[in-house]
Parts: C-alpha cells; structure tokens; sequence
C-alpha cells in the first residue's frame, strides 16, 4: 500500500499552489482532479490589487502581490517557465467623475502604489476619457501554467485523472482505496457540494462565460479593462470576459450573456472580431468574499481550502502558503478565513 502525507482532491488553482507547497517542502503527495473544467482553468488569470468598479483595494491586497512574484520563481524551477504576464491594467474610464475618483484615491495611503495619477490614451480602442493605469497589476498564463503543471504532475507519477469518491474513505485506517495518508486536503470548488464532510459548508457556484476572439490587428500591450477583460493570448487570439451569474446552475452556454460579451467589446472595440470559441464554468464564491481554510470538526485529518472565487491566482498563491504554515508549522488561521466560522 502507498503512503502519502497528503491527498489533494480537486487540480484547480487551489490544489496545483497547495501541491507547490508540499513539493517545495518535501511531503509527500497524490493529486486527484476529475474530468470536469474548473472555473480556474478558463479564468483570466489577471492579478490586480484593485477593485476596479469604486477604485478601493481589498483585504490582504499588498501581501499577495508581494508574494506572487516568489512563488512564481519557485515554480518556474522545475518547469523552466514563469507564468507572469507583466501587462497591468488599463480602466477606461467611462465619465469625468470616475477619473477624479481614481485621483483621489491614489492619495490615500493603501492605493498610492497601485493607482497611477497619469492617465494614457490607449490607441486600439475607444477611450476618449483616457484610461488609468493599476501599477504592479499583472497576468499569468493560465493556458500554459495548467498545462505544464498537468504535464509535470504526471511525469512524477502524482497525479490521478479520475473523480474521487468520498464513500471510499477509512478514516480509521486511514485509507482512501489503497493509498494510507496523513490527511486530505479538498480542494474541489463547487463540487464541496457532493463532499460529505464539507456539503454544509456554503458555497456559491457563480458560472462565468468568456470569448476567445480572433483579432488581425494589434492591440496596447495592457489588460484594458471596461466592463469585462481584453488581453492577447497568443498571435491573433484575445481573451475577452468573463460574466457573473448566481442563478445559472447548468453547464449549457448561455446566449444572454454571450450576448452581453459582445456588446461589452464593441462599446469600446470599433474593428471587426471573430468569437472562435466561447467557454463556461463555475468559480467558487462566498458572501463574505473570504477564502475558507481549516480543518474538519470532527476529522483531524480532513481539510478544506477553498472558495478563491474571482481572484483565484492571488487568493490561491498566498493561501497555499497560509494553509501549509497551518497544517505544518501550527499556525493559527484568521478567524475571518477559518472553516469553523460556519460551524
């Protein structure tokens, strides 16, 4: 039988940064990721600090992009590749009373380094308010950050593409089929619905669509921001999204908000485009916008890291260090992120 100090259950953001951690530190490992698409594996992957609708930042903002550039370089070790885009944000800005609001804030003290007080014309697009710029902000290559990961994971013989199933667990023995293991982290996003342990725990799904677009013409190097996200992919392709819907619980592509991608781009982008593939999936959200992090109350050995929601690389990428320092060192957890606040 295969021992392993942990189980990973879910090969989103979540448990690809985790698993960083583990290797990183030398414990052992196994990966379980189902077939179904996460909302991490279609999502932007954009690291901004900003909330760009009233121009404020939000809980911990500073120290997760502090720390993104080290974890990148980590993982950049052994997979020769670092998946930072170093393209910031640019808001177009839609009235006169946005860009005093944008001024004022990058006077106070937690938005002076990210709200650039010089405003630029983007030249690709409609913005005749000019457009302001997140200093700091960035990307990752989401594309290829799963890709490899998928990739590397495999080749080290530590990740299982099958769906796994919680009815299987001993805890007594401390065996899932015929692995023995320390714990089990679930990392599984929307799908802590059909977990036993967690199904109380309350997740929201909020489906999301995006396009990817076709564009022969070159666009500002900036992830230009309006209602929705444009950036280059590669060559002619652009991403352009993504939509929130609480209410939508299936897996179908919704026309209306395919439809309202489109009027999105065009408000700003005046040259012929061509939608080439759109895409849906779920992310997982709480109300109180904090990720969910702990352990079982009754199961030691069974953990939860969860609910990144929007900003699935930042929350993911420091709270993976945040979970590891818990389960490891005895680190205690913010009340404000601890699991035993629904408990």
């Amino acid at each position: 039988m295969k021992q392993f100090d942990y189980i990973i259950v879910g090969g989103g953001f979540a448990g690809f940064f985790l698993a960083h951690q583990l290797q990183k530190n030398k414990k052992s490992f196994i990966i379980f990721n189902g077939k179904q698409i996460s909302g991490s594996h279609i999502s932007a992957g954009v690291c901004n600090p900003v909330i760009l609708k009233r121009f404020s930042t939000f809980w911990k903002s500073k120290e997760q992009m502090d720390y993104l550039e080290t974890i990148f370089s980590e993982i950049e070790s052994y997979t020769g590749e670092n998946y930072i885009v170093k393209e910031p944000v640019a808001r177009i800005f839609h009235d006169e009373s946005e860009k005093k609001q944008w001024l004022k804030n990058s006077n106070k003290v937690d938005l002076e380094s990210f709200l650039d007080n010089d405003f630029i014309t983007l030249k690709s697009v409609d913005n005749p308010l000019e457009s302001g710029i997140v200093k700091n902000s960035c990307r990752i290559d989401v594309e290829s950050f799963f890709k490899d990961l998928f990739q590397y994971f495999e080749t080290k013989d530590v990740l299982i593409n099958e769906s796994f199933n919680h009815n299987l667990i001993d805890n007594e023995q401390s065996t899932y089929k015929d692995l023995r293991f320390k714990n089990i982290v679930f990392c599984e996003g929307i799908h802590t619905k059909d977990n036993p342990f967690f199904n109380t725990i309350p997740i929201i799904p909020n489906k999301g669509h995006c396009l990817e677009v076709k564009i022969n013409k070159d666009i500002d190097p900036f992830i230009i921001k309006k209602k929705h996200f444009l950036f280059s992919l590669s060559d002619d392709r652009f991403y352009y999204g993504g939509t929130y819907d609480r209410f939508d619980d299936t897996e179908n592509i919704n026309p209306e908000f395919v439809e309202e991608l489109e009027t999105g781009l065009k408000a700003f982008y005046k040259e012929k485009y061509f939608i080439s593939k759109v895409k849906t999936a779920f992310r997982a959200t709480v109300d109180d916008r904090r990720p969910i992090l702990g352990t079982h109350p009754e199961f030691e050995n069974l953990h939860i890291f969860n609910g990144l929601g929007a900003r699935g690389v930042l929350n993911g990428t420091y709270f993976s260090k945040v979970m590891f320092d818990y389960l490891e060192n005895n680190l205690e957890l913010d009340s404000e992120i601890d699991v035993k606040r629904f408990y």
